[in-house]
């Protein structure tokens, strides 16, 4: 297949074709020599179940990549019903020590911060990464994963968050 339209797609016609793609909210976290650090994110998704691994898109300009990469794990926090503060603390531009005392925290297996009362967490281990315009795609093998008993799930569609009451999910 030969594609003959070289002109890119403009930035803003991207932004707002985006905004008609709903994805879950995630708290993204991480802890180790590179410090304790977090963001908000809707760039997640599956990679392969053998081994299960996830993809988190994080920007290179961001605060927080220096301790991403440098710790080298993370962990994906599902944001459920209620959870938009959460959300908004770690997408702001507050100091680390303020978006984390939003929340309740348990350490992982890898030592990445665990939000309690979270739908879902995956616990992390980064494998590799490639980098694509802005950001960095980090390659993330899941070494643990908690569930919490309900499904809902806090989306982010047309520019604002809408709760999604569902049932028991399966991983």
């Amino acid at each position: 297949m030969t594609v003959s339209h070289s002109i890119p797609v403009e930035r803003q016609a991207f932004r707002d074709a985006m905004a008609g793609l709903a994805a879950a909210v995630n708290v993204i976290t991480t802890d180790g020599p590179y410090g304790r650090a977090g963001f908000t994110a809707t760039a997640v998704c599956s990679v392969t179940d053998q081994p299960p691994t996830l993809l988190v898109c994080i920007n290179r300009a961001a605060s927080v990549y220096e301790s991403f990469t440098g710790n080298g794990m993370v962990c994906v926090n599902t944001l459920g019903n209620g959870q938009q503060a959460l959300s908004n603390a770690f997408g702001g531009k507050i100091p680390q020590e303020e978006r984390f005392a939003a929340g309740h925290w348990s350490q992982g297996i890898t030592g990445a911060p665990i939000l309690e009362g979270a739908k879902l967490s995956f616990d992390c281990r980064i494998t590799s990464s490639t980098s694509v315009g802005t950001h960095d795609i980090l390659f993330c093998e899941v070494l643990d994963i908690r569930q919490q008993d309900e499904a809902d799930v806090l989306v982010y569609f047309a520019r604002r968050y809408h709760e999604l009451a569902g049932t028991q999910a399966s991983v």
